[in-house]
């Protein structure tokens, strides 16, 4: 894509409205614009990054057996008030009455919409275990939305939910999610630790969320020192016993600093680590509370009508946007991990109508586009100054900048934004060496 025929509307000013980095840097970078509080749209370059999320989680949910459907945004409300949970959610609900005078609700979660869909489809033990997820838009009314997409109102969300006849069964269920989300987030680029929450208006008795690590996160968490040298079981199969893994991980210490008390903490003091956090994925199992109250029962071996035993299993897909962003950048502005990139890499043309300098970065360009890669050609007449802080600015991991001086000596540089190392090649082997790093993140992304 040519810089002139793309839309970037990007930002030279810090928005006085952004709090926080990924806020400010996601405005700048031209990837949303507020609608209304809380509410955003996404532009081309944010809703690449959007999109690209989405595969992963998608990828991953499918790797481990869920089904993806997609479940409206508007509910009605009489399955909530079958819950009982339609009076007891709060001000967060958006409640609307449609033109017959209707009560509707635009959902925040779908426990009881998955939940309707089973007890209408599933009659016995014999289509069990099964899980059904969908990614798919949702609103929370927050009191006071702020930070970006990091808690806004509408936010974009994969939800699972699993339906098994015992606990057991439902456990195993837990387990996958569990080995899921540790995937999902190590090809995201990012460390995730999982640590027993509460499970607030869901329900249940068994929750994890998962927290990344930034040193801008919202809270802070304490963790054994051996998480960050984990590997992110990249080479477990779902096939697997996984329990022993999930016990793996559960039993290092990892807590909030809600829940932190260095008077009990029993790790010693130099095998303990702090970090801020950012939460991004939650997941539950409540046991029978919706299907016992929805009357979502099947027939089990011995003929008797048993309820089904659930989980729920979220992840925030615009939140991860905001929280990979806090999670890598710097000065500078974005720095993406390969996965997730808009673009592979940019190239910056520094003198569009010089012919060496075009005739180079054109060359590099083409040899991209030939062999598969989504490159960004900034050929705009922008000064040098301001083409090269906007590459740094939305962060592409691989630039290849090209200008007269440096055509003129027959070389282009290199540049790797994650470390700022610049190296001088020739154009065919400046060319050569970008897909080669290329090559490099597809193997990973198959691996």
């Amino acid at each position: 894509m040519r810089l002139t025929q793309y839309f970037l509307p990007v930002l030279k000013e810090n928005p006085k409205e952004a709090q926080i980095v990924s806020h400010r840097l996601m405005l700048r970078a031209g990837m949303i614009q507020q609608s209304s509080a809380g509410i955003y749209s996404w532009l081309p370059m944010g809703l690449k990054v959007l999109s690209k999320i989405e595969q992963i989680v998608r990828e991953e949910q499918n790797r481990s057996g869920a089904f993806e459907i997609k479940m409206p945004t508007i509910q009605p409300a009489e399955l909530w008030q079958e819950s009982g949970r339609y009076d007891d959610y709060g001000l967060e609900m958006l409640r609307i009455k449609d033109r017959h005078d209707r009560d509707m609700l635009y959902g925040p979660t779908n426990e009881e919409q998955v939940t309707d869909i089973c007890r209408t489809h599933i009659k016995s033990y014999r289509a069990l275990p099964i899980n059904l997820y969908h990614i798919q838009w949702k609103f929370r009314d927050e009191v006071r939305p702020r930070f970006g997409v990091m808690r806004g109102r509408e936010f974009y969300m994969k939800d699972a939910y699993s339906f098994d006849l015992t606990a057991e069964g439902a456990r195993i269920a837990y387990n996958k999610m569990f080995v899921s989300y540790l995937k999902t987030f190590a090809r995201l680029g990012l460390t995730a630790i999982p640590m027993e929450a509460d499970t607030g208006p869901i329900g249940g008795d068994l929750s994890h969320e998962f927290i990344i690590l930034a040193d801008t996160g919202e809270s802070g968490v304490y963790f054994h020192k051996d998480w960050q040298e984990k590997d992110m079981v990249a080479d477990i199969s779902y096939g697997d016993d996984l329990q022993p893994v999930v016990d793996q991980f559960t039993q290092l210490y990892a807590r909030t600093d809600e829940t932190h008390d260095a008077n009990t903490c029993p790790v010693d003091e130099a095998d303990l680590m702090m970090r801020r956090g950012i939460e991004v994925g939650h997941i539950f199992y409540f046991g029978t509370k919706y299907s016992a109250a929805m009357g979502a029962s099947v027939s089990s071996p011995d003929g008797e009508m048993t309820d089904l035993h659930m989980g729920s299993y979220g992840i925030g897909v615009s939140r991860l946007v905001g929280a990979i962003i806090e999670a890598s950048h710097d000065d500078g502005g974005i720095i993406w991990p390969a996965s997730v990139s808009p673009f592979d890499a940019g190239i910056v043309n520094l003198k569009p109508g010089h012919s060496e300098t075009d005739k180079v970065t054109d060359m590099i360009y083409q040899a991209a586009i030939k062999a598969g890669r989504d490159v960004l050609l900034d050929d705009s007449t922008d000064s040098a100054g301001a083409k090269l802080a906007r590459m740094d600015l939305i962060g592409l991991p691989w630039q290849i900048i090209a200008g007269p001086r440096s055509t003129e000596r027959g070389v282009v540089e290199l540049k790797c934004r994650k470390t700022g190392e610049v190296v001088e090649h020739s154009p065919e082997d400046a060319a050569a060496a970008l897909l080669a790093h290329l090559a490099q993140k597809v193997s990973q992304k198959v691996s």
